[in-house]
């Protein structure tokens, strides 16, 4: 179970700044490390290469390089395994014996896929005991950003993996081009809220604190981090569970397929608690086929049989592990899960669940009320 803690032992948020090539995150982050809320934050470059900072040089060695920023951030440049970097970072950049930053910020490569190191802060036994992520912040240029979409894309799942988006050069686009580029973006990923950055400005507070696991987390926090009510607006039907005999759920999604970008958006509401065996192969199986294509989910789940609800948090393959909730956030004891799905459809996702539940039912696993007898031994133990 992840530690939530608060006070000196608190876990270490850590929040990915990424980006196509040209978007602007250079300038960002040049401006993010002068604001005065930034001075414990410890900034990783992740493949540093030809990146121009704005900084004053004190330490260089071969492997790395470390810059103090105005603000009092430190800046560690890396072009080798960040994983070491993550362990290690508290006590090699300790000031007198402590871990001094509260913070760390990851920006990557233009062209990297942000999901490598996700998986990094999710599987790590040692990481998980010093950090906590936080979300992705993916910057986005108004002026090139439909062309960038159109042609790479890489650029398309760093926008469908954020949690923040941050539009920048906006004042070299007309308010309609811009607001075509914002409604792909919100067709690509509606939970995630758009920030415009005019060179480079921005409110630390608008793109930090958007993960779930935050020491001080209260109930609305939960639903603000998965943002469900932003992808309401189709028209769906009531049900109460994925198989026959519990009724359909309903779900709604935003198809971009007209952008030819093949990712698509989709919340899935089950009314009635879920059978704890088939939720959790059913979750297996899609993540062992599919998992390349099953970019991000999010979920606060309702499982037969547990008390309390169930957050849940993958990229693609990998599952941070789940976290159970003291209580509901809310009266709506409803499952709500958000995909962010290249090539698969709220059916495709649907049908499996219902063929799971159906197919352990015939082999007597889940009873036909949809109760599971005994629940699963993996995710949800």
């Amino acid at each position: 179970m992840t530690r939530l803690l608060s006070g000196p032992g608190a876990l270490i948020p850590v929040s990915v700044l990424t980006g196509f090539l040209g978007s602007g995150k250079t300038t960002v982050l040049n401006r993010l490390v002068r604001d005065p809320r930034m001075a414990r934050a410890l900034v990783i470059i992740n493949e540093f290469g030809s990146i121009g900072l704005d900084h004053d040089l004190i330490v260089r060695s071969q492997d790395d390089m470390v810059v103090e920023m105005m603000g009092g951030c430190l800046c560690c440049t890396i072009r080798g395994d960040l994983l070491r970097t993550l362990r290690e970072a508290p006590w090699r950049f300790a000031r007198d014996g402590k871990c001094w930053f509260d913070r760390v910020v990851i920006e990557t490569t233009g062209l990297a896929d942000p999901a490598p190191i996700l998986h990094t802060l999710m599987t790590d036994e040692r990481l998980q005991t010093l950090y906590r992520l936080d979300g992705v912040i993916t910057t986005v240029d108004a002026a090139t950003g439909m062309a960038t979409l159109d042609s790479q894309e890489e650029s398309i799942k760093q926008a469908a993996v954020a949690d923040r988006l941050l539009l920048t050069k906006t004042d070299l686009v007309g308010a309609a081009e811009r607001a075509t580029l914002e409604a792909r973006l919100h067709a690509l990923n509606p939970a995630a809220p758009i920030t415009i950055s005019v060179d480079g400005a921005v409110d630390p507070a608008l793109l930090f604190e958007a993960g779930l696991y935050d020491p001080t987390t209260k109930s609305h926090d939960v639903r603000r981090w998965l943002n469900a009510e932003a992808y309401a607006g189709a028209d769906h039907g009531h049900g109460h569970g994925p198989g026959h005999g519990h009724g359909h759920h309903h779900g709604h999604h935003h198809d971009v397929d007209r952008h030819g970008d093949r990712i698509r958006a989709v919340c899935l509401t089950f009314d009635a608690p879920l059978p704890a065996l088939a939720f959790e192969r059913w979750l297996g199986i899609l993540t062992m086929f599919k998992g390349a294509d099953i970019l991000r989910v999010k979920g606060i789940v309702n499982v037969e049989g547990v008390d309390r609800p169930m957050v849940i948090h993958g990229v693609q393959h990998i599952f941070h592990p789940p976290v159970r909730l003291d209580a509901w956030p809310s009266d709506d004891r409803r499952s709500r899960i958000v995909f962010i799905t290249r090539d698969l459809d709220e059916a495709d996702l649907r049908g499996t669940l219902t063929l799971m539940t159906l197919g352990l039912e015939h082999f007597g696993l889940v009873g036909r009320d949809g109760t599971t007898p005994g629940a699963g031994d993996g995710l949800i133990a």
